[in-house]
């Protein structure tokens, strides 16, 4: 069954791990309440693969910055769709909305919906 993937890349501050942290996990366990079938928050680790154009070169983090790849898994877009409506209305995470509590810079977030080609 083809599945459909959030996918996001962002850069953090490494101090702010902590606390990226703890709002991943909660924003994780809302979505995962709401029917996503995965929700993942990776830090990098091997980013500078020689040949290669890499995670930092996309998000062009600042000294004492870590680089994250995070996903949701979903069944299909419109399963996305109507999981997200419920998550963007859910009150345990009105305030992380607020883009002066994220422990990160919202506006340098690489964000796409991608359509699942191989899923084995």
């Amino acid at each position: 069954m083809a599945k459909y993937v959030d996918g996001f890349v962002l850069p953090v501050p490494k101090k702010n791990l902590p606390a990226y942290r703890r709002m991943a996990a909660k924003a994780g366990r809302v979505w995962r309440e709401h029917g996503a079938l995965a929700f993942a928050e990776c830090v990098g680790d091997d980013m500078k693969i020689k040949g290669m154009f890499s995670f930092p070169s996309l998000v062009k983090p600042k000294p004492g910055e870590a680089v994250l790849f995070s996903f949701i898994v979903f069944k299909s877009r419109a399963h996305r769709d109507r999981v997200n409506a419920k998550v963007m209305k859910d009150k345990r995470l009105a305030n992380m909305t607020h883009t002066k509590s994220m422990p990160f810079d919202v506006k340098r977030m690489a964000y796409g919906g991608f359509k699942s080609l191989v899923d084995l």
